[in-house]
């Protein structure tokens, strides 16, 4: 039977591989200055540029989550042509969207007995989902149900490496304490992430520098990297142009057969990564 693939925006799919592979992405919502944004990778109501310029200018913004109305208006047409739902959806453990995606599974289960839903959580944030989907999309002659099952059994291996410029935009967030931040710009030490197995996103390592954090990315990349299985490595970035080519230089330097797309990290995570944010995505022997 045919199916249609959705993500959301958090996914950070770049809009001509959603466009190429028909992946439809759900648009996530942010306030700034009291008014109420949407974003598509792509796409948004205030330009990206703005939005990390504004975040430079110590604006405050705020996320939501995608709510269950939006994935009924989304998912129900696709239902009444005839078609089933595959959504692969932003970590349940860093929002609820894929919990409301559930709950219009649902809800609009009873009325087509005869379609599926199938909905998954990626365990995956940023382009990390992003990557995810995209290969996933690029199989889309499987069954829906053989899909489904390729990505949960696949999608630990999509890893996720991360470090920031400037610390206060985890301060703000809760995510680290105003000494340890204090403390950390004084002697320049850049936090080095990942997202777990768990979907959680959680520092590995500090380090001294922006370059020795930018390089941390690729060795971790070096140690882990499913070289069999990586045709296509995603980098992103918040506003920080420079340094994520920097990144894709160590990446094509060692592994030149892959294909190295760099895109923005969209409003959901750079709204509490900040200005300055770079992440390397690629296929692991684990996170």
């Amino acid at each position: 039977m045919s199916y249609r693939i959705f993500t959301d925006a958090t996914s950070d799919l770049p809009a001509k591989f959603a466009e190429q592979l028909n992946v439809t992405v759900l648009p996530m919502a942010f306030t700034m200055d009291e008014k109420e944004y949407f974003y598509i990778p792509g796409r948004s109501d205030m330009p990206i540029e703005t939005f990390y310029a504004n975040m430079r200018a110590g604006k405050d913004v705020t996320t939501a989550q995608v709510n269950t109305y939006t994935f009924v208006e989304a998912f129900e047409p696709v239902l009444q042509a005839g078609e089933d739902v595959l959504y692969i959806g932003f970590s349940s453990k860093l929002s609820g969207t894929v919990q409301s995606a559930f709950s219009a599974a649902e809800e609009l289960g009873p009325n087509y007995p005869e379609r599926k839903i199938v909905v998954i959580d990626s365990c995956s944030a940023s382009l990390g989902e992003g990557l995810l989907v995209y290969y996933a999309a690029r199989k889309k002659d499987m069954a829906l149900d053989d899909l489904a099952k390729w990505v949960e059994e696949t999608k630990l291996r999509f890893a996720h490496w991360f470090t920031v410029d400037d610390l206060v935009y985890l301060k703000r967030g809760g995510r680290i304490s105003g000494a340890t931040a204090a403390i950390a710009t004084i002697l320049n030490i850049k936090p080095v992430m990942h997202v777990d197995d768990e979907g959680y996103l959680v520092a590995v390592e500090k380090v001294q520098g922006r370059k020795k954090s930018l390089r941390a990315l690729f060795d971790h990349m070096e140690k882990t990297v499913d070289t069999a299985a990586t045709d296509t490595v995603f980098i992103g970035h918040c506003d920080a142009d420079a340094d994520a080519e920097y990144v894709a230089g160590l990446v094509n330097e060692k592994y030149p057969d892959m294909m190295i797309h760099i895109d923005t990290i969209g409003t959901s995570i750079g709204a509490h990564s900040g200005p300055g944010t770079i992440a390397l995505f690629f296929v692991a022997s684990g996170r």
